[in-house]
């Protein structure tokens, strides 16, 4: 542990003017406040935050960062408060130790959802001040450097996950890369001890075997850097397990099939130098394919830049190299404590830079705070692409992102009204892949909205998170206007007085905030009409359960100028723009007699009417909707499911399929269900146009040697 005055020595050994005095006093503040504590270790409390505080000082952070992670556990731990840090301190200590004590206290909670939420608040407080982020990694450091003294497995585990998960990505996306790699590996021993202890032994294996050529291979870089006038440093250096192991999880491969486990690092004076050195590089050896990668001309979102390349290098070794200037090499191994506006005493606001404004959108964009941690996982995991806009600005992205994706990033309204793409020059799907360097234009429409179809290729969270919030908003409005029409038809069915007082009066029962909550609730199939009608008037006993369910059984379609039009659905008797789709029990198609069923979270279902699954609903009429087939319903494809029995011979699918098509149909779908010596049992869908068309199709395959049987499946 350090001690006091080695501590105050540390920071003004880089930043002469710190207050040596607030050093002193957050120093013995701490010791006297947690006193006779102790950590899981045995040591003392107050040996955590110190321990903290020299991590800081490795970051070289500045003297009101180092006095915050010397107080960071005080306002949980012990009796202050922030108020009183704020007297002693100064404001801005306080309020980097406020923002730390309120991730803390999420940190406590066992529920499911603690780590989105500490991910949630963590994002909140790095958005003010990213100094919060940089001293909850410290603190992270050290407790994850102290793991093995916690008894429980179990603890270890959630402690080692959560740290794989959130902090090792969090502190790569600044740059700082010792502090990544020291994480992912603690983290990884602990997840995955087998596996870890098997690829250390083969590296000590490796090294033993080989102690002589990496040095070998430094010398003779060093050699053509000089031959070739280049001041340079060469350092050769071993890669992490973790990586190993997931670069043998990302590539399916063995350690043996992995070549580039060694990677060197050559450092020059200046740009123009990286560039020599790489000509020398792959003049003098073979390049390896898809090694090489220039992030000096497009630098990583967190400010890294170096070349890469991987090369058949000297003692003919397959081994990476990284081309650097020295000012490169500390933002690689410091990330954003190498060059922070902070250490000049301005406020080192998180929003000011891009990944974390993303962030940001997603949370707003979440409906909770774990589809938020999905979301930002994949933000922060994935490597990247680089596209370019028309006027070209470079867009970092996801490997396998589509324009979609790209629309969002560039502004969440260019995503949500995008209608189509160019992709350097050239009109392409909105679900094309995106490829390093192209240029992408995207085409929009005022009148476009997001699609659902979109949720199931895009790949950037802010994408997904736009996406589904438009669509929450859509159907939360689709329900509204459906409850609305449901507690309207039971008042009136059983000539009940309905008026919203009468609804305001019953919203607390229901949990409710407003009419349109309770409309939603009762449209989503979370509360019934029945049960409304019940709330509003207690005393009231159903009567005509009987004749509302018959009457619906024999519908009379009455409102004809009502439909609704949905992916080439056209069903009458609904509200414009509502939520439906056919069910896969009965699969209707037009010239079937139909009922709708409002099932709960997917709007209405429609069934036909001698459904199976209709006897489920019986003694719930509010659920059920009196629909018919629109105009236009019979333009475009249904699915009807048949049941055939063929007999099993050569060429009989190609028969059936041939039939089929023979009759202006298509088989979307054949399952085997039933299979003897003599014949086989199939389910096969159909495509048809309406109920004719399927009369049609069974008629011809009736009619054929090969066929046993045909009959409609509603199971």
């Amino acid at each position: 542990m350090l001690r006091q005055y080695e501590l105050v020595d540390l920071v003004k050994s880089y930043d002469p003017e710190a207050d040596e005095d607030a050093l002193n006093r957050a120093y013995v503040f701490a010791m006297k406040k947690h006193g006779a504590q102790l950590r899981a270790s045995g040591d003392p409390y107050y040996s955590h935050p110190v321990e903290v505080a020299g991590i800081l000082t490795k970051m070289k952070l500045d003297a009101s960062s180092i006095i915050a992670g010397l107080l960071h556990d005080t306002v949980e731990d012990t009796d202050t408060t922030v108020e009183e840090i704020k007297e002693l301190f100064g404001e801005q200590v306080a309020n980097l130790v406020d923002g730390l004590t309120k991730l803390a206290m999420i940190e406590q909670k066992s529920t499911n959802s603690k780590q989105a939420e500490n991910f949630r608040k963590l994002l909140l407080a790095m958005s003010e001040d990213i100094r919060v982020l940089l001293i909850k990694l410290a603190d992270r450091l050290h407790n994850m450097r102290t793991l093995h003294y916690i008894q429980k497995p179990e603890k270890r585990l959630r402690i080692a996950k959560e740290t794989l998960d959130i902090y090792a990505p969090l502190a790569e996306r600044i740059g700082m890369q010792e502090v990544k790699n020291e994480l992912e590996e603690i983290a990884f021993a602990e997840i995955h001890k087998e596996a870890h202890a098997s690829i250390v032994a083969r590296l000590n294996f490796l090294r033993e075997q080989g102690s002589n050529i990496v040095p070998k291979i430094i010398k003779q870089l060093q050699k053509d850097m000089k031959d070739n006038d280049i001041k340079a440093s060469v350092t050769g250096r071993e890669k992490t397990p973790y990586s190993i192991w997931r670069k043998m999880q990302q590539k399916n491969a063995t350690f043996e099939q992995l070549a580039d486990i060694m990677a060197f690092r050559i450092c020059v004076d200046d740009i123009g130098s990286c560039y020599q050195a790489l000509g020398v590089v792959h003049s003098k050896y073979h390049m390896v394919p898809r090694r090489f990668k220039d992030y000096i001309s497009t630098p990583k979102p967190n400010g890294y830049r170096s070349i890469h390349t991987g090369v058949i290098g000297p003692e003919n070794t397959r081994i990476e190299i990284q081309i650097r200037t020295s000012d490169m090499h500390e933002i690689a191994e410091k990330g954003v404590a190498a060059h922070w506006a902070y250490k000049q005493g301005q406020k080192a606001e998180g929003k000011n830079f891009r990944w974390v404004r993303e962030l940001l959108d997603i949370l707003e964009q979440a409906s909770n705070p774990e589809e938020f941690l999905e979301n930002t996982k994949m933000e922060m995991y994935n490597d990247q692409v680089f596209c370019f806009t028309p006027k070209g600005d470079l867009i970092g992205l996801p490997i396998s992102s589509t324009p979609v994706d790209f629309a969002y990033a560039v502004h969440s309204s260019v995503g949500d009204t995008c209608v189509g793409a160019k992709i350097n020059g050239e009109i392409k799907p909105l679900r094309t892949i995106l490829q390093n360097g192209d240029q992408v234009e995207v085409l929009t429409s005022s009148a476009q909205h997001p699609s659902p179809e979109w949720d199931r290729f895009v790949v950037t969270g802010k994408a997904r998170a736009a996406i589904r919030r438009y669509l929450r908003a859509s159907k939360r409005e689709q329900f509204i206007t459906l409850g609305d029409e449901i507690i309207q038809r039971i008042f009136k069915s059983e000539r009940m007085e309905l008026s919203d007082k009468a609804l305001v009066n019953v919203l607390a029962n229901f949990e409710c905030e407003t009419i349109n909550d309770l409309y939603a609730k009762v449209g989503e199939g979370l509360v019934t009409g029945w049960d409304v009608l019940k709330t509003v008037h207690p005393g009231y006993k159903q009567s005509k359960l009987t004749k509302v369910v018959n009457a619906i059984k024999s519908p009379v379609f009455t409102n004809k100028s009502k439909s609704t039009k949905k992916s080439g659905m056209e069903i009458k008797g609904l509200v414009p723009g509502m939520a439906v789709h056919f069910s896969g029990c009965c699969h209707p198609v037009p010239g079937d007699r139909i009922v709708g069923i409002v099932t709960t979270g997917k709007g209405v279902a429609v069934h036909t009417i001698d459904c199976k699954v209709l006897e489920k609903f019986s003694k719930e009429p509010e659920r059920w909707l009196d629909i018919g087939w629109g105009d236009e319903s019979d333009k475009e494809k249904h699915v009807a499911r048949l049941k055939i029995m063929l007999n099993d011979e050569p060429g009989s699918l190609g028969e059936l399929s041939h039939i089929v098509a023979r009759n202006n149909s298509n088989i979307s779908n054949l399952t085997i269900t039933h299979r003897t010596i003599t014949y086989v049992e199939i389910l096969v869908d159909v495509e048809v146009k309406d109920l004719k068309h399927l009369n049609d199709v069974v008629a011809a395959l009736k009619a054929s040697k090969l066929v046993g049987y045909v009959a409609r499946d509603k199971q």
